[in-house]
């Protein structure tokens, strides 16, 4: 009987969330911790990579946490970004939020049309063929997009700007739940390094997406429920939900 489930992501800001029908629905509890955070470089360690932003005219952005690693170590660095800098976004919401860094012009700011896909900003890098990019990092990732750019012609160098680091389990609070829900494998990372002689035994977890499903089989962990791109469930609430909806 699933009566506590813990969420390895914040608290929604509102009631109005699939969580809260979670919880009315089925008698649940939904707790909610974030297992990781974000650490920005500083610059005495960025700089060991060996990289000077200013080599490039072009910048890779996969995030919003990008933008704002990009320009506070330019600022650290104390870098003056040129107005000639071409951005490479991988959605409009990313594009968007150069605003607050720069004064935004459409021919200086590229992402794709519709979706998040890299892959539809190759026909306006193929237009610049004298263009140098540099790719803002985390250091959890993986070389999917490098690769990517590297087999239609696109080279890409990697910087890394911030790191993904775990974020300690209260000592007073108790880790007794029914259901584990976890979103990304920096999220697995957590979990084993807060709890590193934790015994899954009858707890289940519940894992979205595909490379946080692999992370977890590669620590040892059984997965219960899965959800996300390719699933018969595109969430997590949706695919507990239908867990609860059959097993309770």
């Amino acid at each position: 009987m699933i009566k506590r489930i813990l969420f390895s992501q914040p608290r929604p800001m509102t009631e109005h969330n699939p969580y809260t029908k979670l919880e009315n629905q089925f008698g649940v509890e939904c707790d909610f911790y974030q297992f990781i955070h974000i650490e920005g470089l500083e610059a005495s360690e960025f700089r060991k990579q060996r990289i000077n932003p200013l080599d490039y005219t072009a910048v890779i952005l996969n995030s919003r946490l990008g933008a704002e690693h990009y320009f506070r170590l330019c600022e650290e660095m104390r870098l003056n970004v040129p107005d000639s800098m071409h951005y490479y976004c991988n959605s409009e919401s990313v594009g968007l939020y150069l605003q607050k860094f720069i004064n935004y012009r459409k021919r200086k700011v590229f992402f794709p049309e519709n979706g998040n896909k890299f892959e539809d900003l190759l026909p306006a890098m193929h237009r610049r063929p004298n263009e140098k990019y540099l790719m803002v990092l985390s250091d959890i990732h993986t070389d999917d997009q490098i690769n990517m750019f590297a087999k239609n012609g696109v080279e890409v160098t990697p910087a890394i700007m911030y790191r993904t680091v775990t974020t300690p389990w209260p000592q007073d609070k108790p880790f007794d739940y029914d259901l584990i829900a976890l979103f990304t494998p920096a999220g697995v990372m957590s979990l084993k390094e807060n709890f590193p002689n934790w015994q899954q035994g009858k707890t289940l977890i519940a894992a979205f997406g595909e490379s946080t499903l692999r992370a977890l089989e590669e620590a040892g962990y059984r997965v219960d429920i899965e959800a996300g791109q390719g699933k018969t469930f595109a969430s997590l609430p949706l695919a507990i939900a239908d867990y609860l909806e059959n097993n309770q």
